[in-house]
């Protein structure tokens, strides 16, 4: 009795075995999924960060130097790049925050329940590379998040709270739409 159980269990580990390989070599096949983090041409070598501006109607102050510090941060550790502050930088990227706000987005009882902080960060690259056909080609985007926090909670307390995780989810998400091609 005991070895049959004991033959089952490797039975299933095994079939489970199997159907994962398949399942991961079915979505790199079909290019579902990419075990690629960052696609950069050896020839872009320099890159130029500018500050990110606040420009939504609420300015929270910590905003633009977190995002600037932190996307330049992410770029140093995750990339051969060289960052430069002249104006002939292989990238050029410049950003601002458009849009900052507070919304209800949930009700319970008549009474909002949940709030959403909704953070825009307008993005643009400019690839002075482009005519070669290098990298990335030149865009402008707008990344939004949002961020839900309990509707008794003061918006003050909140975003302090949820800073750290609206910097680094759009600072993934810049760096994403920089360097990966979503």
């Amino acid at each position: 009795m005991i070895s049959a159980n004991r033959q089952r269990f490797v039975f299933n580990w095994a079939d489970s075995c199997w159907i994962f390989l398949w399942v991961c070599i079915t979505a790199i096949s079909c290019k579902v999924y990419s075990f690629k983090d960052v696609s950069i041409p050896p020839e872009v070598k320099t890159i130029r960060i500018g500050f990110i501006e606040n420009r939504a109607r609420y300015i929270d102050p910590q905003l633009s130097p977190q995002l600037t510090d932190k996307l330049k941060q992410k770029i140093s550790n995750q990339t051969k790049l060289i960052q430069v502050q002249t104006d002939n930088a292989d990238y050029d990227v410049q950003a601002y925050v458009s849009a900052f706000d507070v919304t209800t987005a949930g009700v319970s009882n008549q009474n909002a329940s949940i709030n959403r902080l909704t953070v825009t960060v307008h993005l643009a690259l400019k690839n002075r590379l482009s005519e070669q056909k290098l990298g990335t080609p030149d865009f402008e985007t707008d990344i939004t998040r949002n961020f839900d926090f309990p509707a008794t909670q003061i918006t003050t307390d909140a975003m302090a709270t949820l800073m750290p995780q609206i910097v680094q989810q759009l600072t993934d998400d810049m760096f994403n739409r920089l360097f990966s091609n979503w």
